[in-house]
């Protein structure tokens, strides 16, 4: 599929934004406005997006939404510190090169340098794999928590982009047969580039609102008391006014629900509250502060 048909393509199967809106609803992702209509200029511009917020508001969970709406890979890389090219774009098997000079050596035949160089020998890691994707419709990229990469792969990652291709000295330059919907996040430990940041769209996804995201849970939880969704969504937007170092989520919240449902709770009280909190609070410190509340407080007695 030429890139002019593979755009007309999303163009008929995502003719705007409420249409957009209305799959990933489909999916159990419930976006908000302004994350709908970025999601959409990311999809049809096509420009790379950068998503930005504290963790478990649902940055990733958006990427892996919109890769099954279109019904297209979702390739992964998970960023950390000191990742390098070699492990986000490609690298050679170097024991497989090495038991082709043995059956080489075995049979008595020359070992071109050349022949050990080819595309037999590499392995494709996440950023060639989008590039190398045949369609029929582009790979959704996902480029999870760039912030916790150094500046020197960010750099890499901005001529990337840019470019939609990757240059391996014994091969060749590879183009994509179809530029990869690309996604961003960043929990912003660290500031990213303004280089970076200006190739890119921006959406900053904030905590829901209570209602918001009463209705998120429900729709990931369908099989949960309604009751029982409300309060637990109640009790997260309670503890995230305390002081505690990770303020939970909506990932927290839908976890908290598939735990009071596993243990059979009927009554979301303070005793409820103790039984669970370990799902939706991970560090010690963050425990002792929503006792220090009142655990009857946290339920909302």
């Amino acid at each position: 599929m030429s890139r002019t048909s593979t755009g007309d393509d999303l163009a008929a199967f995502i003719p705007d934004v409420d249409s957009l809106s209305e799959r990933l609803r489909g999916t159990g992702y419930l976006a908000e406005p302004g994350l709908a209509t970025a999601l959409f200029c990311a999809v049809r511009l096509p420009q790379p997006l950068l998503l930005e917020g504290e963790a478990g508001v649902g940055k990733t969970q958006a990427a892996k939404a919109l890769a099954e709406i279109l019904d297209t890979p979702l390739i992964r890389l998970q960023c950390f510190e000191g990742i390098d090219a070699s492990e986000a774009l490609y690298e050679w098997n170097y024991p497989r090169q090495l038991l082709g000079i043995r059956v080489a050596e075995a049979q008595g035949s020359a070992v071109e340098e050349e022949s050990l160089f080819g595309r037999d020998y590499l392995v494709e890691r996440p950023l060639l794999k989008a590039i190398e994707h045949r369609g029929p419709r582009p790979a959704v990229l996902l480029i999870d928590e760039v912030d916790r990469a150094d500046e020197e792969f960010e750099a890499f990652l901005f001529e990337l982009l840019a470019e939609s291709s990757v240059t391996i000295p014994e091969i060749g330059t590879l183009h994509a047969h179809h530029k990869p919907i690309v996604i961003l996040t960043s929990n912003r430990t660290r500031d990213l580039h303004d280089a970076l940041k200006r190739r890119c769209l921006y959406h900053w996804i904030d905590y829901p609102s209570l209602e918001h995201a009463t209705s998120i849970v429900r729709m990931r939880v369908p099989e949960a008391d309604e009751t029982l969704v409300s309060d637990i969504a109640a009790a997260v937007a309670r503890l995230r006014t305390l002081d505690v170092q990770k303020p939970p989520g909506i990932a927290e919240a839908i976890d908290w629900v598939h735990a009071a449902i596993l243990l059979g709770v009927q009554t979301f009280d303070a005793e409820a509250v103790q039984r669970t909190l370990g799902t939706v609070l991970k560090y010690r410190e963050d425990h002792d502060v929503a006792r220090e509340a009142g655990l009857a407080w946290v339920a909302g007695a």
